[in-house]
């Protein structure tokens, strides 16, 4: 196999960087190990960004979260790894990170976090824009 995981996000120069746009991602293949039982969990990670002068490429992207998947986290931490990784690489004007788990223990988790650039003074994009895809109910937000 030549792809591997990597934690080496690449990046492009935004097209458009006198414009404020926001940039929606659906990454429904998340997995990483439950760190008590080192079970696997899965989820779908939903991230929207108005970018600065930096883009994330999707190619690295994509094996970027394929690096976690044979790592023990909490979802509280990862979401929050992954939130400081994309905005130490990109450096954003804005940008948000929503996880959504699947069931674990009878329970869903959701967690989302977000960076806004000092001195920013763009529209935030709504809170919530999708549907939560495991059947459990809406986003909160919504």
């Amino acid at each position: 196999m030549t792809t591997r995981p990597t934690r080496e996000l690449e990046t492009f120069d935004n097209p458009r960087p006198e414009r404020d746009f926001c940039v929606r991602m659906r990454i429904p293949e998340f997995t990483c190990l439950c760190p008590k039982t080192g079970q696997p969990d899965f989820g779908t990670l939903y991230l929207e960004y108005i970018p600065d002068r930096l883009c994330v490429e999707l190619k690295a992207l994509k094996l970027y979260v394929w690096s976690f998947r044979d790592e023990g986290h909490f979802h509280e931490a990862v979401t929050n790894m992954i939130l400081d990784d994309l905005v130490a690489a990109v450096s954003p004007r804005f940008m948000r990170l929503t996880a959504v788990f699947n069931v674990r223990g009878g329970v869903y988790t959701h967690v989302s976090g977000e960076h806004k650039a000092e001195g920013w003074q763009g529209a935030l994009p709504p809170p919530a824009w999708h549907v939560d895809p495991t059947g459990a109910g809406m986003t909160p937000g919504v």
